[in-house]
């Protein structure tokens, strides 16, 4: 593996995203991007906001602004929101750029040219008060499959199904809520997945997916594929063309913004290039050079149906070598007290509300080492506390405390001199060796919560060597002894420093820039580690400021009260 490229699921572009959708998709996506980077890989991070379909529409609407204004405003507010949670894109685009106009388009000419691509009339539900056709989340309803009542035209958010506004059962508009519906004949354009399903079975035996995605996609394919819709009579998209030039009977619709969002992962790297000039086709054409790239795509359990069905069928019916995902990473749902969290019924906790409470570090760490990988999991604000009072206050900010201070406090805020080591060094050592093999084969994996369980196990490994070596008990009488479990206290905070950066890289600054050094992005080799020598004797340090301080009791009943939870359920 050469080079790595890495999307993480666009987010919609209506309003700034809430927790759950930050611990499904674009934090991971974000450790593993650090972490290959850190090893020295070429890494591209791309990402961008989802601009375009029914959510900006409505989400304008609500807001008084015209879409365009509305989506300039939110992708400026998303961008920062997440770069202050320490996003390390390379590029952040947006799907209304121009550079996915032209390629959605030419992706469009390239299917029907190749039979993949043909106008239908089919039905859809027409809204008398509105006076308008109503595609995907413009109508509401209960699903046909599971009996959700809040079920979108779209997807059920309950058991996950694709769904076309028609299957809803006692549907009604999104706009103005009314039921008085006719179906009524439109003429669409559908992508004809059907004629190339046996080309999906192969490409897809052929990935190494997560088993959540894996099971995802099988499922799918299984209960065979439909053809799917790739126009909406909506006014805002990327508009219908045919050979460059408005398609005729498209001129009022748009292509799908399931048709054109994935291939923003594409023009984000042309926005990109354009930007940085750099070379684009080395990531996505196996005709200039990506097939040495691994493409690791992250995102949470909703969207694999769309990354495992219609995006490959996109790119392999385009007859273009394009380059496609080797591997999905996909993620249960973060539960709110037993229910979801909403961004359109603003329930939970948003990521911009959660910076106004704590710093980015005590999120992250919490979101990546109790992340949804194996099962939907429930956030409830009591085991948020608990974590980052043991994880992170109690076991990493205490040892960096009692260890910069004691050694500030005898040696003069200068590394002290090496000495020889002991038994405790030793078993240390080993731990430090296992355990920093481990994490990393747990990253390279993308097990996330294995590595963080690795990763707390040496904290506390550190912790328990200075406990047990009491350098106090040494400094009058054994100075020299002193010394050394001070020197190794310190080179075992600046490697826990770069094994920690992917998880938590603000802390991890603060303590390289403490020792005076910039080593946290860099990975550290098993020869590193063995040598253990990482950092020079008569350096000077400075004691960094508490890293991390306790959530109270006060603090849990407030949020709850807040931001809801158990507190104020029983209150009411």
């Amino acid at each position: 593996m050469d080079r790595v490229l890495i999307t993480s699921a666009l987010p919609y572009i209506n309003g700034v995203k809430h927790l759950g959708n930050f611990a499904g998709s674009m934090l991971p996506a974000d450790v593993y991007a650090r972490f290959q980077r850190a090893r020295g890989r070429e890494t591209l991070f791309i990402c961008a906001t989802d601009e375009h379909g029914t959510p900006a529409e409505l989400a304008a609407s609500a807001a008084a602004l015209d879409v365009r204004s509305y989506c300039d405003q939110q992708h400026v507010l998303q961008k920062s929101v997440c770069e202050q949670f320490g996003l390390s894109w390379d590029w952040f685009g947006r799907s209304s750029s121009s550079a996915n106009r032209r390629l959605t388009q030419q992706f469009a000419e390239d299917l029907e040219e190749n039979g993949l691509l043909e106008e239908r009339v089919d039905r859809m539900l027409f809204s008398i008060d509105d006076n308008r056709f109503l595609p995907d989340r413009y109508v509401e309803g209960t699903c046909p499959y599971c009996a959700f009542d809040q079920a979108r035209g779209d997807q059920c958010d309950s058991c996950g199904r694709l769904l076309d506004p028609t299957q809803l059962i006692e549907p009604y508009s999104a706009i103005s809520k009314s039921r008085n519906l006719i179906s009524k004949e439109t003429r669409n354009l559908y992508l004809c997945q059907s004629r190339i399903v046996d080309r999906l079975w192969r490409w897809l035996e052929e990935r190494k997916f997560s088993v959540l995605a894996e099971s995802i996609a099988r499922k799918h394919l299984n209960e065979g594929l439909r053809d799917r819709g790739i126009t909406r009579d909506l006014s805002w998209g990327i508009p219908v063309t045919r050979n460059g030039n408005p398609r005729k009977g498209f001129e009022e619709k748009v292509f799908y913004v399931w048709f054109d969002a994935p291939i923003e992962y594409i023009s984000a790297t042309i926005e990109w290039s354009e930007e940085k000039h750099e070379n684009w086709e080395r990531w996505w054409r196996l005709d200039k050079g990506a097939s040495d790239v691994k493409y690791v795509q992250f995102m949470g359990k909703d969207n694999v149906a769309f990354h495992t069905t219609s995006f490959p069928a996109t790119l392999l019916g385009s007859g273009r070598p394009w380059k496609s995902v080797d591997n999905i990473k996909s993620f249960n749902w973060l539960n709110w007290y037993g229910d979801k969290f909403s961004t359109s019924r603003r329930r939970g906790v948003f990521m911009d509300a959660a910076l106004q409470l704590l710093p980015a570090d005590y999120w992250r760490w919490y979101l990546i080492s109790n992340g949804p990988e194996n099962a939907d999991t429930p956030f409830t604000w009591e085991h948020f506390s608990a974590s980052v009072n043991s994880d992170l206050a109690n076991v990493l900010g205490n040892y960096i405390n009692r260890v910069f201070k004691f050694a500030q406090s005898r040696f003069g805020a200068v590394v002290p001199r090496r000495g020889e080591d002991g038994e405790l060094e030793e078993n240390l050592l080993l731990q430090l060796k296992d355990g920093a093999a481990a994490i990393t084969d747990e990253l390279e994996n993308m097990n996330f919560r294995s590595a963080a369980r690795r990763l707390r196990e040496l904290w506390s490994a550190g912790n328990s060597y200075f406990n047990d070596a009491a350098p106090w008990k040494h400094v009058l009488a054994e100075p020299g002894r002193a010394a050394h479990i001070v020197y190794t206290s310190l080179v075992m905070a600046e490697l826990l420093s770069r094994l920690s950066a992917p998880f938590i890289p603000f802390t991890a600054a603060k303590i390289s820039a403490a020792l005076g050094v910039n080593s946290f992005s860099v990975w550290p080799t098993p020869e590193e580690i063995a040598s253990f020598d990482t950092i020079r004797a008569g350096a000077p340090f400075s004691v960094p400021e508490l890293l991390f301080s306790k959530i109270s009791e006060d603090q849990v009943a407030e949020w709850s009260i807040a931001f809801g939870g158990r507190a104020r359920e029983s209150a009411v």
